[in-house]
C-alpha cells in the first residue's frame, strides 16, 4: 500500500484488526505485512491505529512551545536533576551517537512512578519520576495520555509481530513485555546547513524491542536499505514504526534491526517523538522458540556488534548501552 507523500520503499501497514482486544482473522493477512517488513527492510508506516490525531497535535504545540524558552528555564529540568531516573532536558550536543554530538536537544519521558514504588524506593536506574517544565503545565498530562495510548499501540504492534513468527497473539505481551520498560523521547532539531557534516542523530539501530515514531512534516529521516540510503518522509496519520537489536537477537537476525539516522535540511525547526517499547527492565531475554529464532546468517553489524553474545536482564543490557550515551550522567546511573 502506498499513501501519498510516503515512500515507495516502505510499506504502509493498517494495524486496525491488532487493535481493541483479541486479534481477529483479517490479523494473520496484517502479521504476514509485518514479517515481510521486518525481514526486509526494518522499518514500515503505521495506520489504524487509533491514536487520537488532536492529541499528538497538542503535544507538538506544548513541546514547541517548551523548546522555545530560554535556556536557563529549560535547564530547570536538566537530566542532571533527573538522578537515577534519567529524566528531563539536555541542550544541544550533549547526547552522543557513536561517541559524536547531535545536532539536538531534548526532553527523556518514561513510566510515571511515584516515590514509594517498590522499583523506586529500591534504587532500579531508569525508574522514578518524571521532570516537567513550570513554565508549560499543559505538557504533564499530554505526556501521561501519550504514553498510556502508544503503550497500548505498541503492545497491538507486537501481537502482530508475534503472530507473523508463529506464536500466539499474546506471547509478548504475558511475557517480554507484561511489564515492560518505557521510553520516551521528544527531540527538536535546529535546521542543519547542507554543507556542514554534521547529523542531527548519527548512524544508529535502536536498543529494544519496537519504537513508534511520530515525526512532524520537515522530513530527514533515512533508513538503510540494500540499495542504499533511502528516505522515511513523514505521512499524516501515520507512524513509523522499526525493530530493534533485542528483537533481531530473539529472531536470530531473522528480523532486522535496520541503521538508520536524521539531518534536517528543511531550513527550519523539526520535531520528533520516538516511542520504545522493551522488555521488562528484570525479564530475562532468552531467544524465542522454534522457528521464531531460527535466524539467518547476516553480514557484519554496522558497528562490529554481535547480539547474540549478551545474556543476562534487559536492564542490564540497557544500562550498557544508554550509558554510552551520556557519559558525564554515568555515575548518577550506574
Amino acid at each position: 500500500m502506498t499513501v501519498p507523500g510516503g515512500s515507495e520503499a516502505l510499506p504502509v501497514i493498517d494495524v486496525a484488526s491488532l487493535t481493541g482486544g483479541s486479534p481477529g482473522p483479517s490479523a494473520i493477512a496484517v502479521a504476514e505485512q509485518i514479517q515481510s517488513a521486518c525481514r526486509e527492510r526494518g522499518f514500515f508506516y503505521v495506520i489504524g491505529h487509533g491514536v487520537p490525531a488532536d492529541l499528538l497535535g497538542q503535544l507538538a504545540d506544548a513541546t514547541a512551545e517548551f523548546f522555545s524558552l530560554p535556556l536557563a528555564d529549560k535547564l530547570e529540568i536538566a537530566m542532571v536533576r533527573g538522578g537515577r531516573a534519567w529524566r528531563g532536558y539536555f541542550p544541544v550536543g550533549a547526547e552522543l551517537t557513536s561517541g559524536q554530538p547531535d545536532l539536538k536537544e531534548g526532553l527523556y519521558f518514561g513510566a510515571e512512578l511515584p516515590g514509594d514504588d517498590p522499583r523506586v524506593t529500591a534504587g532500579w536506574p531508569l525508574h522514578g519520576a518524571n521532570l516537567f517544565p513550570r513554565q508549560v503545565p499543559r505538557l504533564r498530562p499530554l505526556v501521561l495520555s501519550y504514553l498510556e495510548a502508544l503503550t497500548s499501540l505498541g503492545q497491538a504492534v507486537l501481537a502482530g509481530v508475534a503472530l507473523s513468527l508463529g506464536l500466539e497473539a499474546g506471547y509478548f505481551a504475558t511475557g517480554y513485555t507484561a511489564d515492560p520498560t518505557i521510553l520516551f523521547r521528544v527531540f527538536h532539531y535546529p535546521p542543519a546547513s547542507p554543507e556542514a557534516d554534521s547529523w542531527g542523530v548519527g548512524e544508529h539501530t535502536d536498543y529494544g524491542l519496537l519504537t513508534l515514531l511520530a515525526q512532524d512534516d520537515s522530513g530527514g529521516l533515512q533508513i538503510a536499505a540494500p540499495e542504499g540510503w533511502i528516505d522515511a518522509p513523514p505521512v499524516p496519520g501515520a507512524f513509523v514504526c522499526n525493530i530493534g537489536d533485542m528483537l533481531d537477537r530473539l529472531t536470530g537476525g531473522w528480523y532486522r534491526s535496520t541503521p538508520h539516522r536524521v539531518r534536517n535540511l528543511s531550513g527550519h525547526s523539526r520535531l520528533s517523538f520516538p516511542f520504545f517499547l522493551d522488555p521488562g527492565f528484570a525479564a530475562e531475554v532468552p531467544p524465542l522458540p522454534d522457528r521464531a529464532s531460527a535466524g539467518r546468517d547476516g553480514g557484519r553489524r554496522w558497528d562490529g556488534q554481535d547480539l547474540l553474545a549478551f545474556s543476562g536482564t534487559y536492564g542490564d543490557y540497557l544500562l550498557s548501552k544508554v550509558s554510552k550515551v551520556f557519559p558525564q550522567l554515568r555515575g548518577d546511573v550506574l
